[in-house]
């Protein structure tokens, strides 16, 4: 078996085909027919490029197609490209799919295996708040208007618990963390994979303070004109990813374990909860 010093090893040196493959030759991608794949801007630019860009990397080589990562500067803008279209494969929110399937009508394709999503308060770790009561009439920051769990669900419960609160948004979860930690505000959105993928010095200067139920994940959807033939082999990258220890890498780096194949009805439990107006209509 290998040591651990030859694990680390073995996963950079995947990391790094990885990323040679996803951006090789400028040449190439200038003439190169490719496909864009748009990530929600959860984090920062740059930190999501390393968690994607070797993903991208496998999928393309695995389905014979080049697909490339794509994102957005903040969530609201990436909305508005679902709803032009603008990607041609896309990780989304439970709620965008909700609205994107509809028009332009995004199709689903995978989502994580085993897997819930719930939102989630953090306070500081010294905080005195003990329950959402504590929250009346405090400033609190959420990542986007629209983020499913960050935002919508646990505004949503905070309309019944503590009334009177003052919304912010910061654009990332990543700054959510970061502004509560510092003290900026008394509490803040996001999800469990969020917050466990941030910095263990952010980390333990803040607690949940409350969780939600849990309802179904983020969706890997494609863009309704994508033909048949292709959207299958691009699929089957996707669900045959944690049957290869390079799969397994390259899902750990983004904090999954695996995808199973998707429905739209998968998200019936999140149109139930009929969360107003759609975006982009």
């Amino acid at each position: 078996m290998l040591g651990l010093e030859g694990k680390v090893m073995g996963r950079f040196l995947v990391f790094l085909v990885a990323l040679a493959f996803a951006f090789d030759g400028q040449a190439q991608q200038a003439t190169e027919k490719h496909l864009s794949f748009g990530v929600v801007p959860q984090h920062d630019p740059e930190k999501m490029a390393r968690q994607w860009a070797p993903l991208m990397a496998y999928l393309s080589k695995q389905a014979g197609v080049t697909i490339r990562f794509s994102t957005a500067p903040s969530i609201p803008e990436f909305e508005r490209r679902l709803a032009e279209g603008v990607y041609d494969l896309a990780y989304m929110n439970p709620y965008h799919f909700t609205v994107f399937n509809e028009r332009p009508g995004y199709r689903a394709m995978a989502r994580q295996n085993n897997h819930v999503i719930k939102g989630i308060l953090v306070v500081s770790k010294d905080a005195r708040a003990s329950s959402l009561r504590d929250l009346k009439g405090k400033s609190l920051a959420f990542p986007a208007p629209h983020a499913f769990a960050a935002t919508l669900i646990t505004r949503a419960q905070l309309e019944k618990t503590a009334p009177g609160y003052k919304a912010s948004f910061v654009q990332s979860h990543d700054s959510v963390y970061r502004a509560v930690s510092e003290g900026l505000f008394a509490a803040g959105g996001g999800i469990h994979r969020t917050l466990g993928e941030m910095e263990p010095a952010i980390r333990k200067k803040i607690r949940v303070l409350w969780e939600s139920a849990g309802f179904t994940g983020h969706a890997i959807a494609s863009h309704p004109s994508m033909p048949e033939e292709q959207r299958e082999a691009i699929l089957g990258a996707l669900l045959s990813m944690s049957s290869t220890q390079a799969g397994q890498e390259l899902l750990e780096n983004i904090g999954m374990a695996g995808f199973v194949e998707a429905v739209g009805s998968d998200w019936d439990d999140v149109r139930r909860l009929g969360l107003g107006v759609p975006l982009g209509h």
